[in-house]
């Protein structure tokens, strides 16, 4: 497989938490969305940033109240439709979309695909991410439930795709809202992990004393569903991304400076 990182939803820009004084510089906060390349899948995505409709209905589908707090850049080129054919490659292609959630920076360009399977947990589709424009033309969800499954890096009831040969697991990781989940790509010798929203920033997992961003903290309190249950899955992210042989990366959708290592 091959695996693309894109940015599809530049929003306003963000001090790294760490202060001036550290090697990071401001950086906009980003939608990190995966391309894969797959043999016998077609293209599959993870997560869908920002779509078409939103940018040219940012009132009616994203709110103004979101568009005015996450400053979007709201230009056609960044849709993952737009930076697909960027590639060389074709959106008819995407069959698949893993989404970590349904909120509207996540499942905007759901409607740019509307003939790809929509993969998520049960709990995820019946919830609905409170953005029923995004989800107006009616996904072909493929849903899963939540109860025992697969044990994958000490995450239990984990979930291969349904019709995808490849390895790209939905891993639980709810909390930040009821149905959130991870999404696991295997890409050569290592797995990549997509983290979603379980996180925000990247002091919450690279220390053993974690750090949170004020603002982007701010974001996650003020729409988590299940605080204990979202930290207890970033305390099982934290050991992975401390454990220097456990071959998994790991990365949430909105930190620009982890989204900056695969630039």
């Amino acid at each position: 497989m091959r695996v693309h990182h894109l940015d599809c939803a530049r929003m306003l820009e963000i001090e790294p938490a760490d202060g001036p004084g550290g090697p990071l510089k401001p950086a906009h906060a980003v939608s990190h969305v995966l391309v894969v390349e797959t043999d016998a899948s077609g293209l599959v995505l993870v997560d869908a940033g920002i779509g078409a409709g939103d940018i040219a209905d940012p009132s009616g589908r994203l709110m103004d109240d979101w568009v005015e707090m996450t400053r979007p850049a709201l230009d056609p080129a960044t849709t993952a439709a737009a930076q697909i054919e960027a590639l060389g490659l074709s959106p008819s292609d995407v069959r698949h979309i893993v989404v970590t959630h349904l909120h509207r920076d996540h499942a905007g360009g759901l409607s740019d695909f509307p003939d790809a399977a929509v993969h998520l947990f049960e709990a995820e589709r019946a919830d609905g991410g409170k953005t029923p424009a995004q989800l107006a033309h009616g996904p072909k969800w493929v849903t899963y439930d939540s109860g025992p499954g697969d044990r994958w890096n000490g995450f239990d009831g984990v979930r291969s795709l349904d019709g995808v040969a490849e390895d790209i697991l939905l891993v639980p990781l709810h909390g930040h809202t009821p149905g959130h989940a991870g999404v696991a790509v295997r890409d050569g010798d290592r797995w990549l992990l997509h983290a979603g929203d379980a996180y925000m920033y990247h002091g919450e997992v690279d220390r053993p004393e974690p750090v949170t961003h004020p603002l982007m903290e701010l974001v996650q309190a003020g729409g988590e569903v299940d605080r204990e249950q979202r930290l207890a899955g970033v305390a099982r992210l934290r050991e992975l991304v401390l454990d220097p042989g456990g071959g998994v990366e790991v990365f949430s959708a909105h930190d620009p400076w982890e989204f900056a290592r695969y630039l």
